[in-house]
């Protein structure tokens, strides 16, 4: 299954192209999206998720496209993990949880039904009848997982998804990139380069709209000097591809 960007245009409003003739195709099992703020990042991870529409060329994953008659569809396919997770006020974990199945299009027992294995596979059931706005920021972020399990997604989209968590919630995170790994399409968007070589199948450099590097981790973590470990090499690469002094 491949995400597929086309020649794709996009601008907002009057302001400086974000993208112009932009192609990439992501296949891996688990791709990482580097890149400095303003970099494009944010409004690929928007773009992939329908939630904005080029204005001149296409997309599609596993050779679904956006479209008005295909919209509902695709977005089942395919989940967007935001950086910033909002509880809904009243819901409980759980609750919230089936909730963004049934916005999917799924039947409210299904999901409800559904929503028990979700969160138990981000590791939240014992917080299953908790209020939502009474959890964590890392465990908000892991409800939001949950719900694009519950309906099945094919493609889960993470914009920033460890971004003001502390150490010991990164490291769940890292968990559970590695377990959805395994059978559901990880795109995860970040300026962060720790652990590359043990999460992800994929680097992707974006740096000013253009795609600067697109490759395995070791061939990353190749465009620095032999010297230091993984995560020392893959700073002083991502440096290098962006212009950055570190």
């Amino acid at each position: 299954m491949a995400l597929v960007f086309d020649d794709i245009a996009f601008r907002y409003g009057r302001q400086a192209p974000v993208f112009s003739g932009f192609t990439l195709t992501v296949d891996a099992r688990a791709t990482v999206l580097l890149g400095p703020n303003g970099a494009g990042k944010s409004t690929l991870m928007a773009l992939a998720a329908s939630q904005l529409a080029p204005k001149a060329g296409s997309l599609s994953f596993s050779g679904l496209r956006p479209g008005r008659r295909t919209l509902a569809a695709y977005r089942k396919r395919v989940a967007w993990i935001p950086q910033h997770i909002t509880p809904i006020p009243g819901l409980t974990v759980r609750e919230q949880v089936a909730y963004a199945g049934w916005l999917k299009g799924m039947r409210r027992g299904a999901a409800w039904d559904a929503s028990a294995a979700a969160i138990e596979r981000v590791s939240l059931g014992k917080l299953a009848d908790r209020k939502s706005h009474q959890v964590s920021g890392g465990q908000l972020r892991r409800i939001g997982i949950a719900g694009a399990l519950t309906h099945h997604s094919e493609l889960i989209l993470m914009d920033e998804p460890t971004a003001g968590l502390d150490p010991q919630q990164r490291q769940v995170f890292r968990q559970l990139v590695e377990e959805l790994s395994a059978t559901v399409q990880v795109l995860v968007s970040t300026h962060q380069t720790e652990d590359l070589a043990d999460l992800y199948d994929q680097v992707i450099v974006l740096d000013e709209g253009a795609v600067r590097f697109q490759g395995s981790p070791a061939d990353f973590h190749g465009l620095a000097p032999a010297a230091g470990g993984n995560r020392e090499r893959a700073e002083a690469a991502y440096a290098r591809l962006v212009g950055q002094e570190i």
